[in-house]
């Protein structure tokens, strides 16, 4: 029986086999050296290595690494397309919709962002991380109300979810709703007092409520967590501005071209001691205290 095999079909049976190990050996190779390039930070060769595995076969754990290199790498369309990929052959994988809206939200694309969240949503209607990347797809589009339902909805969910207050108490204030922008804000205040961005939120209430001095003190607060919060220094300066404090205003913008120079050269031009009331004035006439 073996000189038959031999004869009629062992050399190309063993030819077939051998081709099929080295396959797998490749396959193996790529897919660890990309996973350890991926670990050292080595982006670029990691996916080559992804790319090459794939090529041999068809494998959603290398498809993902591919997909998180291509994020970090900073290749986000591509990304995106590797995880419609995995969708495909997940359909009921609600994490795979989470990254896909993560990765829309990267590229400000957020008619995607929403398509991938209600997605997401039909898997499981319970995860409250989707209804917060849900309201930050709706914010992407103007559509206020909607967020808002979203995160009142991830916060029923989640009623600790500090992150869906903070960005509710925003989106409220934009709409010009102080009393629920309070409401909020007081919550995240008595967990976390000393938080920049709840700092942040509380000044623009107080502002928002008539009261420029009490916010000009709690951006002082948001300064001594932060002495580098550039949007402190150019919001009080607005404030101190509009109190006719001009020195105060200056000093404010002087902090802010020092901490941020390319930023406030947008703004206003190169600094010069000369002139400099002109700028104070340029400046702060674009600055929006409630561009959230």
């Amino acid at each position: 029986m073996n000189i038959f095999k031999s004869l009629f079909g062992g050399k190309q049976e063993t030819s077939v086999e051998k081709k099929k190990e080295d396959e797998e050996k490749n396959f193996d190779m790529y897919k660890y050296d990309g996973v350890k390039a991926a670990r050292m930070g080595q982006h670029e060769y990691a996916i080559k290595c992804f790319k090459a595995a794939l090529a041999i076969k068809e494998d959603l754990e290398v498809r993902d690494y591919l997909a998180t290199a291509l994020v970090r790498n900073n290749e986000l369309l591509p990304a995106y397309e590797q995880f419609q990929k995995l969708a495909e052959a997940q359909p009921d994988n609600q994490a795979i919709y989470e990254q896909m809206a993560n990765v829309a939200y990267m590229m400000e694309d957020y008619v995607a962002m929403s398509q991938a969240c209600e997605k997401a949503i039909l898997i499981d209607n319970s995860n409250s991380r989707v209804h917060y990347l849900y309201a930050k797809a709706c914010i992407g589009q103007d559509d206020y109300i909607n967020a808002i339902a979203m995160l009142t909805k991830a916060i029923v969910l989640k009623p600790d979810f500090a992150d869906a207050y903070l960005l509710r108490g925003q989106t409220l204030l934009k709409m010009g709703d102080r009393n629920g922008a309070r409401d909020d804000m007081e919550t995240l205040l008595a967990d976390y007092p000393e938080q920049e961005d709840v700092l942040m939120l509380k000044a623009r209430v107080e502002l928002a409520d008539g009261k420029p001095n009490d916010a000009i003190a709690t951006y002082g607060k948001v300064i001594e967590v932060n002495p580098f919060a550039t949007e402190a220094f150019k919001e009080r300066g607005q404030v101190k501005y509009d109190l006719g404090d001009m020195a105060g205003a200056k000093e404010d913008m002087q902090k802010v071209l020092e901490i941020d120079p390319d930023k406030a050269a947008d703004i206003t031009g190169e600094y010069s001691a000369e002139g400099v009331e002109h700028k104070v004035k340029q400046a702060y006439s674009n600055i929006n205290p409630f561009g959230l």
